[in-house]
């Protein structure tokens, strides 16, 4: 094969496309996130390797490494095109309008419902843009995958992440009108203690804390839960078949109950509100496509229907079921 002319040489697609190895472990995992094919990552592999004079990976038909040098080749890597990409925004100037594809990666049943309006506008609002959206309830790992924000809910505890809190999500006991037959609905949530329970394992399992809405007082109430699950979509449906009362988000059940499918048990108490939050890596360059999507979902996310804004914490009184 003809050498390539040093002069014809891309230094920072070659930068780009090792970085692109290391974070997806392979050549063909780093071909499909740059839209080539796994021969041309190879050959700008070894492109790399001979201007640098350097063995950068370890290959064999299980397993690919980093060398001593490759470590220090993506470290360096990484600054290189963080720069690159800094200098290219600020002389491309603030209103640079995004384009390319934006990975996003979103709660399974949120994403499918009440995250698709300000999704849409993103993409009608900067029509060169392309998103992949990916449903999923576990925790990214942003750069081996590849993926540039997420949108969780829940607490964050990725120390590398900036986590920025938008909204709430009230949540609220509820159960099919059969299930409490012609009893007077509980009040109070020990009146729950007897009673089937569906647990949403993302969220509770074997303890249910309720909050009262006024006074801000925590019940906390063991269950041995029916039936346990980690969708939303199935905990809906197993309370509207009567099969236990559940902890659902409103957004969900509030047409239930107003069409009287389900009713909402102890209304002055209510589950503690999940927080929702905007996650994304550090770093010292966030591309345009990146900046007006936060900055969309910053402003659309406490009015979305089923949330709220985050409420200021509070001195909460606790109190132990069977205590």
């Amino acid at each position: 094969m003809t050498e390539p002319n040093v002069a014809s040489i891309d230094r920072i697609e070659l930068m780009q496309t090792f970085i692109r190895i290391v974070e997806a472990g392979s050549l063909s995992g780093a071909a499909v996130r740059l839209g080539t094919s796994q021969p041309t990552i190879s050959r700008r592999l070894q492109t790399l390797e001979r201007l640098l004079g350097l063995k950068l990976l370890q290959r064999t038909t299980h397993i690919m490494k980093l060398t001593d040098d490759g470590e220090r080749c993506y470290a360096h890597a990484k600054a290189l095109v963080n720069s690159w990409d800094t200098m290219a925004d600020d002389l491309r100037g603030a209103t640079d309008e995004p384009r390319g594809l934006l990975r996003v990666l979103v709660p399974h049943a949120f994403g499918q419902d009440q995250l698709i309006p300000p999704l849409n506008d993103y993409l009608h609002r900067y029509p060169k843009m392309r998103v992949e959206w990916m449903l999923s309830d576990r925790r990214p790992d942003f750069i081996a995958e590849g993926i540039d924000c997420a949108i969780q809910v829940g607490a964050v505890t990725d120390p590398s992440a900036v986590a920025i809190l938008l909204a709430e999500i009230p949540r609220i006991v509820v159960a099919a009108p059969e299930l409490v037959g012609n009893n007077p609905l509980p009040t109070h949530p020990e009146q729950l203690q007897n009673i089937p329970w569906l647990a949403f394992n993302s969220f509770y399992r074997h303890e249910v804390v309720l909050s009262h809405k006024v006074e801000g007082e925590i019940y906390r109430l063991a269950i041995q839960p029916k039936l346990s699950t980690d969708s939303l979509y199935a905990l809906r449906n197993a309370a509207l078949a009567g099969l236990g009362v559940g902890i659902a988000s409103t957004w969900m059940i509030s047409d239930d109950i107003e069409q009287g499918r389900l009713v909402h048990l102890t209304p002055d108490w209510r589950g503690l509100p999940l927080p929702l939050y905007l996650v994304y890596p550090h770093a010292s360059f966030y591309p345009a496509r990146l900046r007006a999507f936060l900055d969309i979902m910053r402003q659309a996310m406490p009015h979305l229907s089923g949330t709220q804004s985050p409420s200021l914490p509070q001195r909460l009184k606790k109190k132990n079921s069977g205590k």
